[in-house]
């Protein structure tokens, strides 16, 4: 997401630090590929960033100077917009700095810089901004960003950290970001430049950074989430959603941040603004205008936004889920929380499904076609995203089976032994080679030809609740048939003994209008065209109706009888019948709240 030449840092880098981390040579190279045509951060939205600052920015007439920092230059849009925003400022003496290590965008940055404010101090590096940070803190190893500020301290600072993806990231660098970030787990890049800016920013100082909105609510975003609400004033918080106002497929978020001056901010304001396809009450000229409105908002191109403005909600642990937070939103979570008997996470562990790493070896819709003496051992029934449907899954022609090497001996899981299945050993021998490109799997300690992500085998047979991961709308289904659920999808298994009929009950709240309704209030998370993300960090937060209730009894009767008429207009009809009893069971009208 850009402000140098960018959007291929969009493509939403994730590197696990400790084990494939960014290296500066790396990031270099990232740089030099955005220099060649890749999107620039929109001027529209620069001049957004930089008006916020400056509103936000106690400037005053003073003999030091006012320094002004952009960690990651490229072509220089950010700091030109900001420059613009402080030129009637003339009793000010600005001094610019930056870092870039692409040489022809630091270039361009530069002429642009002085020619639009030719007596402003313009000094941008070519470099590295994580490795100017780590200079300031001791011989490698003895220090860490915690430790007190530098002395270069910027009074302004304003930022679209890059990214860059997992497969161009090294290890020994991981290991320092660990190391000096206070970072873990699977992380993007700009988190460690969100470390590093709160550590070059004065304590009265402001930065508006532009960054993926996928920290706020992901488990690998909860250490920035922390580190951000520790280290800074949070001022306020721009969710822009969906408003593509980049031509990478990421979903951008503005946070403007106050140096950590001794006084905590305990609301910050929070705006969101997403696709919707409600009739419009505004009218505005672009996305970033429509924020001043409230209310679903019409721009020219014929988009429909639906613009929210509250606070963060900051009453969780530092590192909760970031959402907005209204009165109505807050008395609407109140009344489900309510009528609540428990979660999805108390039917059963939510399980992702088997991951090969190799689908054109372990997954295939042709298997019974080749002939007994050339079909391996070892298959079993797959369900995947393609017999998706809600409470009853389709049927395919072909069903795709999986060739699953592990089984249980003893209570545990284990490898096979392909000495025992001759068929499946000389198909595996045939890619052999391919198998064993898989690295990682074999620096694990693992056999050659494991499934990288397997399952418990003894779990297969019982009734299960899978779910697909990336979705429009909700889709959950019982599977009754045995079948090894994929990696796009996942599964909830009953527990306790004699309590499959959660599993209905589930099913029934997490096909319902209710449950969207619900996620997009409680973890505001949405992904392009509407669609969301059902995954554990959510769906084992999912609310449940008590489930010996009137309402309870109900709606799990109603969501077997569907099951049971899966594909007909019956099936429909108690769907809707259905959808209103689980709006009910939360003690709730059927309405969108806010709307």
């Amino acid at each position: 997401m850009p402000s140098e030449p960018s959007a291929k840092r969009t493509d939403h880098g994730v590197m696990e630090v400790g084990a494939r981390p960014i290296a500066a040579r790396r990031y270099a190279i990232t740089t030099e590929e955005k220099a060649g045509g890749a999107t620039y951060t929109p001027k529209l939205l620069a001049d957004f960033v930089a008006r916020q600052i400056v509103q936000a920015a106690r400037l005053k007439t003073n003999t030091e100077p006012l320094r002004v920092m952009d960690p990651a230059v490229g072509d220089g849009e950010l700091l030109a917009s900001l420059l613009e925003h402080l030129k009637d400022q003339s009793d000010l003496k600005i001094e610019v700095y930056g870092f870039e290590t692409n040489v022809k965008a630091l270039n361009l940055a530069k002429s642009r810089l002085k020619q639009l404010l030719p007596g402003v101090s313009v000094n941008l590096e070519e470099g590295n901004f994580l490795e100017f940070v780590l200079e300031h803190f001791g011989a490698e190893g003895n220090a860490n960003l915690f430790s007190p500020h530098v002395s270069e301290a910027y009074d302004l600072i304003i930022a679209n950290p890059p990214y860059v993806r997992t497969q161009i990231m090294g290890t020994r660098q991981a290991q320092l970001l660990a190391q000096h970030f206070g970072l873990n787990g699977r992380v993007d890049l700009y988190y460690a430049f969100l470390i590093g800016i709160a550590q070059v920013l004065k304590p009265s100082g402001i930065a508006g950074i532009i960054v993926s909105n996928r920290f706020m609510t992901t488990r690998s975003g909860a250490p920035v989430r922390a580190a951000i609400r520790e280290r800074f004033n949070p001022c306020n918080v721009w969710d822009l959603g969906d408003t593509k106002l980049f031509e990478a497929a990421v979903l951008p978020a503005v946070l403007l941040l106050e140096g950590r001056n001794g006084h905590v901010l305990e609301s910050p304001a929070f705006t969101s603004i997403y696709e919707t396809d409600q009739r419009a009450e505004h009218e505005a000229p672009d996305p970033v205008e429509a924020l001043t409105f409230s209310g679903v908002v019409k721009v020219p191109d014929g988009r429909h936004f639906r613009v929210q403005h509250g606070r963060l909600d900051t009453t969780g642990s530092p590192d909760a889920v970031w959402r907005i937070a209204t009165a109505a939103v807050d008395a609407w979570l109140a009344t489900v929380g309510a009528h609540s008997w428990g979660t999805f996470q108390d039917i059963g562990k939510v399980r992702v499904g088997v991951k090969t790493c190799a689908d054109e070896v372990f997954i295939r819709s042709d298997w019974y076609e080749m002939t007994e003496s050339a079909r391996p051992e070892l298959l079993r029934p797959l369900t995947t995203h393609h017999v998706a449907r809600r409470f009853k899954p389709l049927q395919p022609k072909k069903c795709r089976h999986l060739l699953y090497p592990h089984e249980v001996a003893n209570g545990r899981r284990c490898t096979v032994d392909l000495a025992r299945y001759p068929r499946a050993r000389a198909y595996m021998e045939k890619h052999r080679t391919a198998l064993e490109g898989r690295k990682y799997v074999l620096d694990a300690g693992r056999q050659w030809y494991e499934i990288w992500v397997p399952q418990d085998p003894a779990a297969w047979d019982r009734p299960k609740l899978v779910f697909r991961d990336i979705s429009e709308e909700p889709t959950f289904w019982i599977d009754k048939a045995g079948t090894v659920v994929n990696g796009d999808c996942y599964w909830i298994i009953a527990e306790k003994p004699r309590t499959e009929d959660l599993l209905w009950l589930a099913a029934a709240v997490g096909n319902s209008s209710f449950i969207v309704a619900f996620y997009d209030h409680r973890f505001h998370n949405k992904l392009y065209a509407g669609r969301r993300r059902f995954i554990t960090q959510y769906v084992e937060q999912f609310p449940l109706p008590h489930p010996h209730s009137t309402e309870g009894r109900q709606i799990i009767d109603k969501a077997k009888a569907i099951y049971d008429a899966a594909g007909t207009s019956e099936a429909e009809k108690l769907a809707a019948e259905l959808d209103h009893l689980v709006w009910k069971a939360f003690g709730l009208p059927i309405k969108e709240v806010g709307r």
